[in-house]
């Protein structure tokens, strides 16, 4: 991989890397990708396209993500007409984000801690998506009930979460940790994974989801398109507890 750019931030240091074969762009922070995307800013992280899938289900139309990162999944709902803010506690993000990632000017983007923004928030959203990590973990306030009770506050009466978990392996219990204490909050949670692969990522969705089926590719980037819809292939919805 070739260095585009690099810089130490009070949060971790962030290093631009681009791909020689592909041309991909990828988005290191503390030695962990954080994003990676063909040269049209299209995600080549599967769990972006499954939460991009989920959304497009639905008539959700404003969303909120708490995260950048490359913003990927931002530009994707962008192009597909939603409204995006996205809040992220770094500065840089964006600045990087925008270089390198095609995340469009119409983007709203907040500096703020996500469960902050949350409480001081007056707005109304559709779907928010929590994508925040330290490198393989969330930050534990923005996993606890207080910061799931602020997300139920901004949603609509339809309004749906998404979280992005990273797992391990198939004896990885964050996914289930994380939806019993979203289960406080939501009558409904779900899980979307893929087991059998290792140091993958599953999504965990509350609110309005009941009737979501597993997501199937549909913006195809620029090279690993098999891969990816490989991934999707394997993803299903399995409950969080033994009676789910």
């Amino acid at each position: 991989m070739i260095q585009l750019e690099g810089c130490e931030t009070r949060y971790g240091s962030i290093t631009i890397f681009r791909r020689q074969l592909t041309g991909a762009v990828v988005y290191d922070q503390g030695g962990s990708c954080q994003s990676e995307a063909d040269r049209n800013g299209v995600s080549l992280a599967p769990y972006v396209h499954a939460i991009y899938g989920l959304i497009r289900q639905g008539t959700a139309h404003h969303v909120l993500m708490v995260g950048c990162g490359g913003g990927t999944l931002g530009t994707m709902l962008v192009r597909a007409g939603c409204k995006v803010a996205i809040v992220d506690i770094n500065p840089e993000a964006f600045v990087f984000a925008r270089r390198y990632f095609s995340l469009p000017e119409e983007i709203a983007c907040h500096v703020a801690d996500g469960r902050d923004f949350l409480l001081s928030e007056t707005g109304c959203y559709d779907v928010i998506v929590l994508d925040a990590f330290h490198g393989d973990c969330i930050p534990s306030h923005l996993q606890s009930l207080d910061f799931f009770e602020a997300v139920r506050a901004r949603l609509g009466p339809h309004g749906s979460l998404f979280v992005n978990v990273h797992v391990a392996d198939d004896r990885d219990a964050t996914p289930g940790r994380i939806a019993e204490c979203m289960a406080n909050v939501w009558a409904d949670v779900r899980i979307l994974d893929a087991p059998g692969w290792y140091n993958r990522n599953a999504v965990i969705a509350a609110g309005d989801v009941r009737c979501l089926a597993p997501p199937q590719l549909q913006v195809e980037p620029v090279g690993h398109t098999g891969e990816i819809s490989q991934e999707l292939d394997t993803m299903r919805f399995r409950p969080w507890n033994n009676g789910g």
